[in-house]
């Protein structure tokens, strides 16, 4: 089996009842083939069911719920009072502006107004586009209801409600925000609802049963996709050899494009300062990290001016990054979940991709409930004493300018001649 069969179908979008409009879109982005979720999602959604999948990031989900939201709204017909009848809600900015994008590509021949709304941009003008009129609004749980609030605008017209990432809601605290804002909805009766998480814990199906109408379950385990795509190292190593591993695990494999996982941002931060005193460039993106410092960050990720990205599971949630060739663990998760998540930022439709993770003292302990949650064990790999590269020293600190050192007076020993600052003769 090969990259695109592990990834992708047998069934091609012409076998789906889509509208022309979509069809274009597609044959426009180059689509022909289904992924499995697609394959296994749209038979059920294009028929009106309400469905919970579980499927990794950089599978098709979000192509399939955008398929299926303007396939509801184009065979039906509009309401005039220009008020959202489609909702995502997503649980970071990232992945709402990565969704909204995908909508903009897939709605371009439909006339259907798209909008994004989220912290760290601006305020009034995400404002004024509501209340010009949307069809689709993708967005946070904090800014959605700021403005739901407010009476900006409203969620009584809603026929299609998707969460996505559903188990990062949980992990951000955001649970209460969604319960609020489905409150706001048409009953479950009244309306479609699709959930996607990575990992379809009980927490989730639960919440998922109580917004969801007889929901149908789709379940895509990870071990059907990683295989032929994703390759998995495990390196069993000191936490004072860690880095210099690192440093040769870099050298080695490359760093066109590498995300390094640690859990915490202090670690972040220190873990940037050391690669950038050994040549190599890197940025850190965590949860301090102002708006508008993240996207540039993101953007010169993307555009692959920064080889190496630091970050930490909180900041790097709902990323949407094609093309990263390597993700390394250089802290274990704590959280089991976290493993899934951050490997799938690599091997991404369909390429291929590199894990590695290095299992020091202090996070060892993560990893048999990690390969519990995967199902299978890590293969162990094992560094030659040239893989560790010798870490060069903190600098010192450079001497200030001989100008702008603070003058010493000198204490003279009694029947001294003379001061050697001013040269004056002293009685003995």
């Amino acid at each position: 089996m090969n990259d695109t069969t592990a990834l992708f179908s047998h069934r091609t979008f012409d076998e789906f009842d889509l509208p022309d409009a979509l069809r274009r879109a597609l044959a426009d982005a180059g689509f022909t083939r289904a992924t499995l979720v697609q394959a296994e999602v749209l038979p059920l959604t294009l028929a009106g069911r309400d469905v919970a999948a579980q499927a990794q990031t950089g599978t098709g989900k979000t192509a399939a719920y955008l398929l299926t939201i303007f396939t509801h709204l184009l065979t039906r017909a509009k309401p005039s009072q220009g008020k959202p009848r489609a909702l995502i809600v997503t649980p970071t900015r990232e992945l709402t502006v990565q969704v909204a994008a995908d909508a903009e590509q897939l709605g371009r021949h439909t006339g259907l107004v798209v909008e994004a709304v989220f912290g760290g941009m601006d305020y009034r003008q995400q404002r004024e586009e509501l209340r010009r009129g949307v069809d689709v609004l993708v967005g946070t749980p904090g800014r959605l209801l700021d403005y739901l609030r407010q009476g900006v605008t409203t969620l009584a017209q809603v026929e299609v409600f998707v969460v996505d990432e559903a188990d990062r809601m949980f992990d951000m605290g955001f649970i209460d925000d969604l319960r609020e804002i489905s409150r706001r909805l048409p009953p479950p009766t009244r309306r479609q609802t699709l959930f996607f998480t990575a990992t379809l814990s009980a927490r989730v199906a639960e919440l998922g049963w109580r917004m969801m109408r007889n929901p149908a379950e789709v379940i895509v385990n990870p071990e059907e996709l990683t295989p032929d795509r994703l390759e998995e190292r495990l390196f069993h190593v000191g936490s004072k050899e860690k880095f210099s591993l690192l440093l040769g695990l870099l050298a080695r494999e490359g760093c066109e494009r590498t995300m390094v996982f640690v859990n915490t941002r202090e670690e972040a931060r220190r873990l940037v300062e050391r690669l950038e005193r050994h040549g190599y460039r890197a940025r850190a993106l965590t949860g301090s990290v102002v708006q508008r410092r993240r996207l540039k960050v993101l953007d010169d990720f993307k555009a692959g001016t920064l080889p190496i990205l630091v970050a930490t599971d909180v900041a790097s949630r709902g990323l949407h990054i094609e093309g990263v060739s390597h993700v390394i663990n250089y802290d274990l998760p704590l959280d089991p979940e976290d493993y899934v998540h951050r490997v799938g930022r690599t091997a991404r439709t369909g390429a291929r991709g590199m894990a590695i993770s290095l299992a020091c003292e202090n996070f060892v302990y993560s990893l048999p409930a990690i390969e519990r949650l995967l199902g299978h064990s890590i293969p162990v790999a094992w560094a030659d004493d040239d893989l560790y590269v010798p870490v060069l020293p903190r600098k010192a600190q450079p001497p200030a300018p001989a100008a702008s050192r603070p003058r010493r007076r000198r204490r003279r020993r009694q029947g001294s001649r003379s001061s050697p600052q001013s040269g004056t003769t002293e009685a003995g």
